[in-house]
């Protein structure tokens, strides 16, 4: 004991000086300044105070996480974590407290930042002295509550932080949310009633977090198995009312939501669309492909060229063009497939990184402008039209994408556990030694790439018919990154993990308008957050979640059987 105690608080002071160096520089680039009049919860605490003390308090409970003893040693040393998180918190502030020095010396020579607003909210608008004295205590009272609250019976510490993160992120989104209810009649002005001019009324704080901590702890007391054997164990009415119950909600959604929501719901669905083909080629194949977004080019050119009277002496309707359009994207699916039928990894990447170059700077060609437009693109394509509906809308072609969703999702679903798909996935795992059980690589991996480009080329024909024009510009190689983002956030090789990935991807950036021009650097924070806390994807294939998680899992079964589990650094 004499030998770790030591360690635990060099530790401590440790995190909190790396705490307290992230909280600085969220401050100096002025994020809490620009956030320091916007309310979280009305009259008491503001964005800009929970993002000036949230990374010490993030550090501060990581770092617990590491030092805490077991379980059954947790109470004797409950007061080590208490003070280790008092220390923390101390230290974090007091390195912040160094802003202050800004009173004295001109920082915004070299931090524009540094302004009398960022002053007055570190020293809670004090006088110096005492605000100085104010913010020591906060960081280590809320340091000390962070380590109480770690030592919370698990279920009770899971119920607080869910209930304190939801009650932040209904305050943040507080416009958005009266915005998005305000024509729901008589439920909009009970809503309303839980909200003040800025953020949540102390009130509604107090109700949501005990809704969801009601809500988490009903969930905590149904067992797994229970819940499980609602889907599968002869309880499929439950399984089709839930489905039928998501599907209600996603076809009210356009006429609830407004015409903007419509348009990112329909910009989540082109993505959702393409990201399901590509999981096809690299999350079930495990085929590399870096050149995706040629595939979606293919399908809107065709369309533009078969449907706008710009290039057509007699232009199709879309749905007289839409076969016209998969086929050819199934044929140049199979095309790419052909030459780097060998090739894998990062060498297969480049080649269809290549493809998908070749495809962009031919359609931005002179030579073949007369039949594609060059650099003007192509003008007036066709909108679909069902009997004497005409498609033309936000909301009307969010509905087209649904449709087209619900098709390529169910074929891939289909696929998945088929013999194609086990195909696949036994050429991810290991091609040779599935060359040599004898299945045929080269039809399995032209399927691969013939369907995951048909699925992309039908998602460029709807994305064409909606904006009714098409540009090369529009086709660049960061469309085929974002794609191939979303199936590694969702998870690689999920089908569900696309529709989450799509919506955090795609659906979060305009969510987090709150932020203004800080919204990619709060986005890029979150992306390094999930990553680091959930790299198999936020909902992984059962397989892929097994793999990461081997060594935990061994563990696991270890304990289980008495076996105790040793380091593999012989000095820890």
């Amino acid at each position: 004991m004499q030998t770790q105690a030591p360690s635990i608080w060099k530790h401590s002071v440790r995190v909190g000086l790396l705490g307290g160096a992230v909280a600085i520089l969220l401050s100096l680039v002025g994020m809490v300044a620009a956030f320091g009049e916007r309310y979280i919860v009305s009259g008491l605490f503001t964005m800009g105070q929970v993002i000036l003390l949230a990374p010490i308090l993030v550090m501060v409970y990581s770092g617990i996480r590491r030092i805490a003893p077991q379980p059954a040693n947790r109470v004797g040393a409950a007061h080590k974590v208490i003070l280790s998180g008092l220390l923390s918190g101390l230290v974090g502030s007091a390195l912040l407290a160094l802003l202050l020095i800004g009173k004295f010396v001109d920082l915004r020579v070299m931090f524009v930042n540094a302004s009398p607003k960022l002053f007055g909210i570190l020293t809670f608008n004090q006088e110096l002295t005492l605000g100085l004295l104010i913010l020591l205590g906060t960081g280590m009272l809320a340091g000390g509550l962070t380590g109480g609250v770690f030592l919370l019976p698990q279920r009770l510490r899971s119920i607080f932080l869910q209930g304190l993160l939801w009650v932040i992120l209904v305050g943040l989104l507080r416009d958005l949310i009266v915005t998005v209810t305000f024509r729901w009649g008589p439920l909009a002005a009970v809503i309303k009633q839980f909200f003040a001019i800025s953020g949540l009324k102390p009130l509604g704080a107090v109700i949501i977090f005990v809704l969801i901590g009601a809500l988490r702890y009903w969930r905590s007391n149904q067992p797994m198995q229970k819940r499980e054997s609602l889907l599968t164990n002869g309880k499929s009415y439950v399984r089709w009312l839930t489905l039928a119950g998501i599907a209600l909600v996603l076809i009210l959604l356009p006429p609830v939501l407004g015409v903007f929501f419509s348009e990112i719901l329909s910009n989540v669905g082109m993505y959702i669309l393409m990201g399901i083909g590509l999981n096809i080629v690299v999350g079930f194949a495990g085929l590399l492909d870096l050149g995706y977004v040629a595939f979606f080019a293919i399908g809107a050119y065709t369309v533009g060229v078969l449907t706008s009277p710009e290039l057509s002496a007699n232009p199709l309707t879309y749905w007289q063009a839409l076969p016209f359009a998969m086929i050819i994207s199934l044929l140049a699916g199979i095309i790419l497939g052909l030459p780097v039928l060998r090739m894998r990894g990062d060498y297969l990447a480049i080649a269809t990184l290549g493809f998908g170059e070749i495809v962009r700077l031919l359609a931005l060609s002179d030579w073949l402008r007369p039949w594609l437009g060059g650099t003007q693109g192509i003008q007036l394509i066709a909108q679909p039209r069902i009997g004497p509906l005409l498609l033309n809308t936000q909301q009307e072609m969010y509905y087209l994408f649904l449709i087209g969703i619900g098709i390529v999702a169910f074929v891939a679903w289909r696929l998945k556990d088929s013999r194609l798909g086990r195909t696949w996935m036994a050429l991810r795992e290991d091609e040779d030694v599935a060359k040599a059980m004898g299945i045929n690589h080269v039809s399995a991996k032209l399927m691969a790439f013939a369907t995951g480009a048909v699925f992309s080329g039908l998602a460029g024909t709807i994305f064409a018919a909606k904006l009714t024009s098409v540009y090369p510009h529009s086709m660049n190689f960061m469309v085929s990154i974002n794609v191939l983002c979303l199936i590694i956030i969702g998870g690689m090789g999920s089908i569900p993990g696309v529709f989450i990935g799509a919506l955090v991807l795609i659906g979060a950036p305009e969510l987090l308008r709150e932020f203004a021009e800080f919204r990619y650097l709060v986005y890029g924070a979150l992306l390094v957050a999930m990553m680091l806390i959930r790299p198999e994807g936020l909902w992984p294939e059962a397989r892929r979640k097994l793999e990461l998680h081997e060594e935990e899992v061994a563990a696991g079964k270890m304990a289980v059987a008495g076996i105790e589990v040793t380091s593999k650094n012989p000095g820890e």
